[in-house]
């Protein structure tokens, strides 16, 4: 989740923060992980900066920033993800349809708005998640009740009620499906109607479908305080932002996590091995989506997939109004990587480009 007009995408105190792992690498190797988060961190300038690397399931974590030390160590703070969260929902939807509970095919009007009719070419659950639901990133009706805090929480106006109503006024300007286009709105909706098919709140839903079975103690779907949530600042770095209050995008923007629950999400994919969501997991990795000039961009229902040297990199970012972060994993290294920081984007960031590369060439 971003900025409502952008739909998605100093010194540094490098040190870690918190215990190594039991099983760290050999200290050769070690160093040398460590001097590249290292490096990575220098090239982001933001208050608070954690780059956290698992290879193999051995992890590296490291902190630093341009900010005072946070009183909690960095690396056990929950920080917003912004649309990352979308890689939560579109493991929730694998994991309903793999389990039987509801198809993919199902159309979104039924589920949240029965006595209407569906037409020829209904909005189905996969179109919303896939981007190719002809919805627009936003509800035309979002920006007259974010303006009053738009700089702040513009969210937080429109609630539940507001993405559903939104959603069965509108009428898509091209069929379902012939094209895509990055939605927070379509994602949202999707959310509405996986609580409506199940009869569950998305809070309950989410957690109970996945954040239990994989162990994310550590993530959350609202802001609980500065005892455990990273503060957001402003594009100069230094004005905090308030938490970000998500109204009913929940589905599209809402998670924020430690560093250390990101990689063990993000390692459920790299080896969906013995998970009780494997099925799940196997699923969101699987193409679905080529577009562009000659179908050079993969998507599949959670994951924008580039080619790497043995095998795909999957990978996901997110950006609220103070807070970035970029989830990644690449099967073929048994990799995954999770950064974040607690700075808006800027026009000469570098945040993203950097976890990008230093996925690419780990």
């Amino acid at each position: 989740m971003t900025a409502p007009h952008a739909p998605w995408p100093g010194e540094s105190r490098n040190a870690t923060e918190g215990s190594p792992p039991a099983d760290a690498l050999p200290e050769d190797d070690d160093e040398a992980v460590c001097r590249r988060l290292d490096d990575a961190i220098e090239a982001v300038r933001a208050p608070d900066v954690v780059f956290a690397l698992s290879r193999g399931g051995r992890r590296t974590v490291r902190c630093g920033g341009t900010g005072p030390p946070p009183s909690v160590p960095r690396d056990q703070l929950r920080y917003e993800i912004g649309s990352a969260s979308k890689t939560f929902t579109a493991l929730l939807l694998a994991h309903l349809t793999q389990s039987g509970i509801l198809s993919a095919g199902e159309p979104a009007l039924s589920l949240l708005a029965p006595a209407r009719r569906t037409g020829a070419d209904p909005v189905t659950l996969a179109h919303l998640i896939t981007h190719t639901s002809g919805l627009p990133a936003l509800p035309a009706d979002f920006y007259p009740r974010a303006l009053p805090t738009w700089r702040t929480n513009p969210y937080a106006g429109f609630q539940d009620r507001h993405v559903i109503d939104a959603f069965v006024r509108r009428r898509p300007p091209r069929r379902p499906g012939s094209r895509w286009h990055y939605s927070n709105f379509g994602v949202a909706v999707l959310g509405h109607a996986l609580a409506a098919a199940t009869a569950t709140s998305w809070d309950d839903l989410l957690t109970c479908q996945v954040l239990s079975p994989l162990r994310l103690d550590g993530t959350a779907l609202h802001p609980t305080g500065p005892d455990t949530d990273a503060t957001g600042h402003r594009k100069d770095g230094t004005t905090p932002t308030p938490p970000l209050t998500i109204g009913g995008f929940e589905a599209a923007g809402a998670i924020r996590a430690t560093p250390h629950d990101l990689l063990t999400f993000l390692e459920a994919h790299v080896d969906p091995t013995g998970s009780p969501l494997a099925a799940a997991l196997r699923a969101t990795a699987r193409p679905v989506i080529r577009r562009g000039w000659g179908h050079r961009n993969t998507h599949t229902i959670g994951w924008f997939q580039h080619p790497a040297e043995h095998g795909p990199l999957y990978f996901h970012c997110g950006a609220t109004l103070g807070q970035q972060a970029f989830l990644g994993y690449r099967p073929d290294t048994a990799t995954a990587l999770a950064a974040v920081c607690t700075r808006r984007y800027h026009a000469r960031e570098t945040f993203v480009a950097t976890a990008y590369a230093l996925l690419a060439q780990t």
